[in-house]
């Protein structure tokens, strides 16, 4: 556990207002929970399509049957959708990469078996290429947030229902300074985690036209309210930045009855909202959903949570992104390595946060074929290969993430430029082609 400052172990009380001080305590005291990286997790969010009209959107009831069955299976992982319908699956904190993705690729397996007796399939791209948004969630909560979120443009509806990532999860790292440190893990993510934008970029077209990006889905989350989607503050340390920016960045929305409108206040930060700002004073269930909201591409939930990566194409196409991210980060060797091969790219990244920073924005427009992208990958994979046998990796793992780098990073493409290739430039999409 971390070392925390005196009142982190202070509990607000249910329903008791949360104090400017409390809420700074809890948050450093949760934000980063320090010890040698010992679990790993993945998150894999997943389109639902037609089998046989993939351009065509499924029908609600259609979907509300599959998806009942669905939440009937007996799965290790947790089980959610998302305002549009796409289905997640959060594994349980795994104690190897290998447990983590058995278990996952089980729990896969039921789903699937389970959505094809219905014509419908999970789809691994990163923004759906076909339909627009269409929000099927209705609880008040997620109507506030689209009411927030259409403040900064139709990129939050997009991002909302359209979209599909794989967000690996692993642990903050150690106290101490070194290759698994936390400060030094909190830096490369933020540096790797461009490199894994462009590596793993599955999202170039949107509404059945190429957008011009290799990750259309990158390109929307910086298009989102800067306050609630940049990384924080890089001047300071890793828990007071996180601290600061999740009190000064605007609540999204206040918290109603179960089945009561939620408020959409208007620029009210939640350190405004405890100095008296808002309707009622805040509770730390308040401050609780508050991190929710915050969709920075590295986000502290006591563990890392990378959220950068596009869904990938393939039954197991989601092995290659945990895998490469899990040995980047947790064997000591390739940590340091990685370390080093990444370090240089701050200077194109400069003074501006991820993901608006040059860096970040050539990794989505460009993916590998920039050249300082392509040649960190390039380090990247090879020293992931080196590593996975130290992991305990399987043969099947290591095979793919063998098959991916010379399929594309020793190419310099990425999954998106196959599927620019399979269709004419500008022209609609039509038909089941780039899910083959």
């Amino acid at each position: 556990m971390p070392p925390e400052s005196p009142g982190a172990d202070r509990k607000a009380e249910c329903g008791a207002p949360l104090g400017e001080s409390d809420a700074e305590d809890l948050l450093r005291g949760i934000c980063f929970k320090t010890g040698p990286p010992r679990k790993v997790g993945v998150e894999l969010e997943w389109l639902i399509h037609d089998v046989e009209h993939p351009h065509v959107p499924v029908a609600e009831d259609r979907l509300g049957v599959a998806t009942d069955a669905v939440r009937a299976l007996p799965l290790s992982a947790s089980l959610t959708f998302e305002p549009g319908g796409q289905l997640e699956l959060s594994s349980a904190p795994a104690d190897s990469l290998t447990e983590c993705v058995d278990a996952i690729a089980k729990d896969l397996t039921a789903v699937r078996d389970t959505l094809g007796p219905a014509g419908l399939a999970l789809v691994g791209l990163g923004v759906d290429p076909w339909h627009s948004p269409r929000r099927l969630l209705r609880e008040p909560r997620y109507a506030a947030m689209e009411r927030s979120l259409d403040r900064s443009g139709p990129a939050g509806r997009a991002m909302m229902c359209t979209s599909a990532s794989i967000q690996v999860c692993l642990d903050a790292g150690e106290e101490e300074p070194g290759p698994l440190g936390y400060g030094r893990r909190w830096h490369l993510a933020h540096l790797l985690g461009a490199v894994l934008v462009a590596a793993f970029a599955n999202s170039p077209f949107r509404q059945g036209r190429v957008t011009g990006w290799r990750s259309t889905r990158q390109a929307l989350w910086a298009e989102l309210d800067p306050a609630r989607s940049l990384a924080p503050s890089c001047r300071l340390a890793p828990r007071d930045a996180w601290t600061a920016h999740t009190l000064d960045t605007p609540v999204m929305c206040i918290r109603g009855g179960a089945d009561g409108p939620w408020e959409v206040p208007d620029r009210l930060t939640f350190r405004d909202w405890m100095r008296g700002g808002g309707p009622r004073p805040p509770e730390q269930a308040d401050l609780d959903y508050h991190l929710t909201t915050l969709f920075p591409p590295v986000r502290p939930r006591g563990h890392l949570e990378l959220r950068m990566i596009d869904a990938q194409s393939g039954e197991d196409g989601w092995l290659v992104p945990l895998a490469v991210t899990t040995a980047l980060f947790d064997d000591p060797e390739a940590a340091e390595s990685v370390y080093r091969a990444v370090k240089p790219l701050a200077e194109t990244a400069g003074p501006l946060a991820a993901p608006r920073n040059p860096l970040w924005t050539a990794a989505a427009r460009d993916g590998l074929s920039d050249p300082e992208l392509g040649a960190a990958a390039i380090t990247c994979f090879e020293v992931a290969l080196d590593a996975l046998p130290r992991t305990g990796a399987s043969k099947t793992v290591r095979d793919a993430v063998a098959d991916f780098h010379d399929r594309f990073v020793a190419r310099g493409r990425c999954p998106a430029d196959d599927l620019t290739d399979r269709a004419h430039d500008g022209a609609p999409l039509q038909g089941r082609g780039i899910h083959s």
